[in-house]
């Protein structure tokens, strides 16, 4: 019987093109697997069984005529609930959105469909991706793998989650802070999120349209550069005037040489406040790892990086303010009854639609664009970018990629994060690479001596430079596996793999 558990997105996709084993097979095992693990992990919002099956149904008629399957041939992937997808509904998991069924698909998603993947549902996050815990969603939280008392990271927790108990080999999510990265770390999968404009944005709904960006999950980095070659492969987006063509063959350079290529590194963020011992001495190891294999390692500075999260905070508000706007309970969406006028209507809709985070993020935002406020917040943080997209530039003129910590810490407790500001602190590490819009990847390292719970290192490189960054991260997993052994470092709180993982 074929086993998510066992095989990684590559190795089912060849298995499905040799005939080694049927689409329709790796379908119902994924299915089963969510039988089995979501009682306890609630990291899906909607599970699309019959889409499921009817598209690996269809892989396998088209390999019966002889026909190529696709890249990712009968992969089991999963979509962020803000990703469209005709056949299910797209609710960003808000009572504003209940129920709401797609008219369209997202152009990320139909790029993975056309590689030949399944669609095997859509995955739990913050409401409308505000947040860093999966905690926001109005429906459920999402448990972390490795322990259910914890959470997954956000806001692509479920995603993040869903990979690491291997209820899919693959799924995307939205990075806009670093909910990409932050979710990916805290349990233990690899988790990209690619420049600005390399991943089309159409028909995934918009929380900060200048820093969103679309990006894979999976649980090893060779998976990942497979998905990005099918989201890439097509070129860019007509529908997505910030998609830019990043045709590139991601697999292909995979297993470049880091000999003589160097590794930058931010001494001042080794010593930034709740950045933990653990983690600490998670980014030694991927330090020695990469030098290992001949990396040169760069003292480098960004001299503005401690701006960021209060630039960020200013400028995700007010885009999200926009963009959140359109949600007033007229045409679809939460829409509350009897009341005697129209502007009450909205009011009462947009009141009772949305959760507290989402409330207080749009009123940030609102306040922040007000006449008066504008010009003593909102230009001062959109100068602040410029001075951090510049900090990095010069510091790739030093070195290739930069080495830092993807989160603080390690997974917390629910609840123990109720201070909107210590939950902001959790993607201090990431923020900044959304402000400049280059790519950077988290990368499983093991587990913590202390907690027991997943550590993991983030590379962040320049724009367009995802293959390099890709190349950097593999690096580092050849590097873990040889001192992990194989089949270790796999979530244990499910109970169905063996616990294992070098203790950092």
């Amino acid at each position: 019987m074929v086993s998510l558990d066992e095989l990684s997105a590559r190795q089912i996709a060849a298995g499905v093109a040799a005939g080694d084993f049927s689409a329709l097979e790796v379908a119902k095992a994924s299915l089963s697997a969510l039988d089995a693990r979501e009682p306890q992990l609630h990291a899906f919002l909607q599970v699309s069984a019959g889409l499921a099956l009817d598209t690996a149904r269809a892989t396998d008629e088209r390999l019966a005529r002889g026909e190529e399957p696709g890249p990712l041939a009968g992969v089991p992937v999963a979509f962020k609930d803000n990703m469209h997808l005709v056949g299910t509904c797209t609710t960003c998991a808000s009572r504003m959105l209940g129920g709401y069924e797609s008219v369209f698909t997202a152009t990320c998603v139909g790029r993975l469909l056309a590689a030949g993947a399944t669609p095997v549902g859509k995955t739990n996050m913050d409401e409308f991706a505000f947040g860093s815990s999966t905690e926001s969603s109005a429906f459920h939280p999402t448990n972390n793998p490795w322990d259910l008392t914890r959470v997954p990271g956000g806001s692509s927790g479920g995603s993040a989650a869903a990979v690491a108990a291997g209820e899919v080999a693959l799924a995307l999510g939205s990075d806009t802070g670093g909910s990409i990265r932050q979710p990916a770390s805290l349990c233990g999968v690899v988790g990209l999120k690619p420049t600005y404009g390399t991943v089309s944005r159409y028909g995934v709904v918009a929380f900060g349209s200048s820093l969103d960006q679309v990006g894979p999950f999976a649980r090893r980095v060779e998976d990942v550069a497979l998905a990005m070659n099918a989201l890439v492969a097509p070129g860019p987006d007509p529908l997505d005037s910030t998609s830019q063509d990043c045709r590139a063959d991601f697999l292909g350079r995979l297993d470049d040489a880091v000999e003589g290529r160097r590794v930058g590194v931010v001494p001042a963020l080794l010593e930034a406040e709740g950045l933990t011992g653990e983690v600490k001495a998670g980014i030694a190891l991927a330090r020695r790892v990469l030098e290992d294999q001949g990396a040169k390692v760069v003292e480098v500075d960004l001299p503005n990086i401690a701006s960021a999260i209060a630039a960020y905070y200013v400028i995700a508000p007010c885009e999200a303010f926009s963009n959140l706007a359109r949600f007033d309970g007229v045409r679809y969406g939460h829409q509350e009854e009897g009341c005697a006028t129209l502007a009450r209507q909205t009011a009462l809709s947009r009141a009772r639609g949305f959760g507290r985070e989402a409330i207080r993020r749009q009123m940030l935002g609102a306040y922040l664009l007000s006449s008066g406020t504008y010009d003593r917040y909102y230009y001062p943080a959109q100068q602040v970018r410029t001075l951090i997209t510049q900090d990095y530039e010069r510091a790739y003129e030093q070195c290739d990629v930069i080495l830092m910590p993807a989160t603080p810490r390690t997974a917390f407790r629910f609840g123990e994060i109720s201070d909107p500001t210590q939950m902001y602190a959790s993607d201090m590490f990431t923020i900044s690479n959304n402000i400049a819009g280059n790519g950077g990847i988290s990368v499983p390292l093991g587990l913590g001596q202390e907690s027991g719970l997943p550590i993991s290192a983030q590379l962040q490189g320049p724009a367009f430079g995802d293959a390099t960054l890709l190349s950097f991260a593999r690096a580092i997993e050849r590097g873990v596996d040889a001192g992990l052994g194989p089949g270790k470092g796999a979530p244990v709180a499910l109970g169905f793999i063996g616990k294992g993982g070098e203790l950092l």
